[in-house]
């Protein structure tokens, strides 16, 4: 059974900076693209961020682009979200997902891999 675990949201000042991460478990890590979504308060969830199995082609939302970095570590079964220039529209429960294409192509068209989420990490942006 696959499970996430995020982590690392947190409370940040407009222009700051925060790193999340997702530990994934019950699935060949390696094998899939994996993802970030996230959920504002008072709308749908979101895609994010993409990123192939081998972390050589990432995808992004334009809302993010050069603000956020997404990477993964294979080892750790770890996927990660470098968030810089946070703005207060960045405030939303963060979650991952991952991607039985290898590349990431349903996750890019909001289609996570799997009906489950974790618990998602809140971040909230304020002065």
């Amino acid at each position: 059974q696959v499970q996430f675990v995020e982590s690392g949201g947190g409370w940040a000042q407009p222009g700051g900076s925060l790193r999340l991460s997702c530990k994934a478990s019950g699935i060949p890590f390696s094998d899939y693209g994996m993802g970030w979504f996230r959920e504002a308060p008072g709308k749908e969830r979101e895609f994010v961020a993409a990123l192939a199995w081998n972390g050589d082609h990432e995808y992004y939302i334009d809302s993010v682009k050069r603000r956020f970095t997404i990477s993964r570590d294979n080892a750790k079964n770890t996927v990660y979200l470098q968030m810089n220039s946070l703005q207060p529209d960045d405030t939303a429960v963060y979650y991952c997902n991952a991607d039985r294409d290898m590349y990431g192509s349903n996750l890019r068209e909001a289609r996570p891999g799997f009906g489950s989420w974790g618990q998602g990490t809140q971040v909230t942006v304020s002065s």
